[in-house]
This record gives C-alpha cells, sequence and structure tokens, in this order.
C-alpha cells in the first residue's frame, strides 16, 4: 500500500470512530428532554453547516449554477419523505415523540432522509480528504472533517434515536454514515483522472445543503416545537449552541478561496 493510501485508511479510520463517539452520546442518553434538546442542536448544525459551510464552497466552486442546486436538494427530500419512504407504510404517524418527549413508535421515515442528506455531504468530505492526503494538506482536512462530523453524527443517532430505533441499529447507521468518507477518498482515487470533480464536488454540495435545509426546517423544528414546550429557553439556546459552533469551525477553516 502507497503512503498516500495508507494515510488516508488511517484518516478514514480516525473519521469513522469519531462519528460513531458522537453517536453513543447519544445512545447511552436515557433523559427524554435532554433528547429535544439534542434534536435542537442537531437542527442548529444542519442548519449552520449548510450556510457557513456548504453554501460558501459551493458558489467558491461553481458560482450560481451551485448554488441552483439548493432547492433541488430541498424538493428531492421532500418527495423522498412525503411520496417515496412514507408510501411504503400508508399509516405513518405524524409525530415521532410522545407528549411526554419519549419516543414513539416510528414511521422511520426522517431517520433516513437525515441519514441521505448527511450521507451525501460526508461522501464529499472523502473526496477532499482524497484530494488533500495527495496534496500534502490532509492534517488539516482530518482536523476539519472530525471537528464537524461528531457533531453532526450526534444529530443524526439524535434523529434515529427520536424514532425509536434500537441501539444496534442507530449505532450501525451512523457506523455506516462515517464509511461515507472512506467510500468518497476511493471514488476519489478511482475516478480522478477522468472527472472534473472540483466542479462536481460544488454542486453537490449545494444539493446537499437544500437536503439539510428540508430536514432542519420541516422536520426537526417543527419537533421541537411540539415536545419542548417544557423548556423553551433551552431548546433555543441548544439550536444557538449548534449554529454557532458551526460558525466557529467556518472561521477555524477559513473562508472558500483564501
Amino acid at each position: 500500500m502507497s503512503p498516500v493510501l495508507a494515510t488516508v485508511a488511517l484518516y478514514s479510520v480516525i473519521i469513522v470512530l469519531g462519528a460513531l463517539a458522537g453517536a453513543v452520546v447519544v445512545v447511552w442518553n436515557q433523559q427524554p428532554t435532554q433528547l429535544v434538546r439534542f434534536l435542537a442542536f442537531a437542527a442548529g448544525v444542519m442548519l449552520g453547516a449548510a450556510f457557513f459551510h456548504m453554501l460558501p464552497e459551493a458558489y467558491s466552486g461553481g458560482g450560481w449554477w451551485a448554488f441552483a442546486l439548493v432547492p433541488g436538494g430541498f424538493v428531492f427530500i421532500m418527495v423522498l419523505e412525503r411520496y417515496l419512504v412514507a408510501h411504503a407504510g400508508e399509516d405513518l404517524p405524524g409525530d415521532h415523540m410522545s407528549s411526554t418527549g419519549a419516543p414513539a413508535q416510528p414511521g422511520q421515515v426522517l431517520g433516513l432522509t437525515a441519514f441521505l442528506g448527511l450521507s451525501t455531504h460526508t461522501l464529499f468530505d472523502g473526496i477532499a480528504l482524497g484530494s488533500a492526503v495527495e496534496e500534502g494538506v490532509g492534517l488539516m482536512a482530518l482536523l476539519a472533517i472530525v471537528s464537524h462530523k461528531v457533531p453532526s453524527a450526534l444529530s443524526l443517532a439524535s434523529i434515529l434515536k427520536a424514532e425509536g430505533r434500537g441501539r444496534g441499529s442507530v449505532l450501525w447507521l451512523s457506523t455506516l454514515y462515517g464509511m461515507m468518507v472512506p467510500a468518497g477518498a476511493a471514488l476519489y482515487f478511482l475516478f480522478d483522472a477522468v472527472l472534473n470533480f472540483e466542479s462536481l464536488a460544488a454542486k453537490a454540495l449545494a444539493f446537499s445543503a437544500g437536503t439539510f435545509l428540508y430536514i432542519a426546517v420541516s422536520d426537526l423544528l417543527p419537533h421541537v416545537h411540539r415536545h419542548g414546550k417544557d423548556h423553551p429557553g433551552r431548546n433555543v439556546l441548544a439550536l444557538f449552541c449548534g449554529l454557532l459552533l458551526m460558525f466557529l469551525l467556518a472561521q477555524w477553516m477559513g473562508h472558500p478561496g483564501h
């Protein structure tokens, strides 16, 4: 194995373990009210990731046409959730949690859409990791990816747990989500000589940002509003913390093109 591939493999293991660690925090949390707070934090992370990371990167790499794909991601997830995935169970309940904030019997629709949206973005994190290692700046890419994969994994696990999925299912899907990084890196090394990844990545980021916006605005925040009425101030704070975390990471990583 070449040094570049060995480095990518090592960094991928670190990222997957980080994603799993974020999921473990949620899986072993036993306080229902805390779960609503996790969902508020998840919404903040998704909004922050879309506005502070993905959209600036998409515009920098693809210009106006990359931005034009944001509504496509929004509508794609809406159609997937409302017509394709939900169609498998006509009696899906509208709420995934009881009035006490504890998990209710789920349709397990929201978790799948969140998994798809997060995994799409993560796949292109893997492409970025592969190219960064090859260019000799892999360590910075590792730090940047881990620093937002862990809270994103926490977000995904929160959504899955809110649907009532078991520990094994949450940990398995969170691990699979993390594995999108090595999958993306493998795609980079396989096809970088054939495809223009810089342009493709920008468009995919814009599309993924649309999926994040749909999940945060149409799914997570309504759940927080319905089931977090006992401590609204704490839920707003959790939402703000998610946004602030993504903003600070954007500042630390630097603006696109600089």
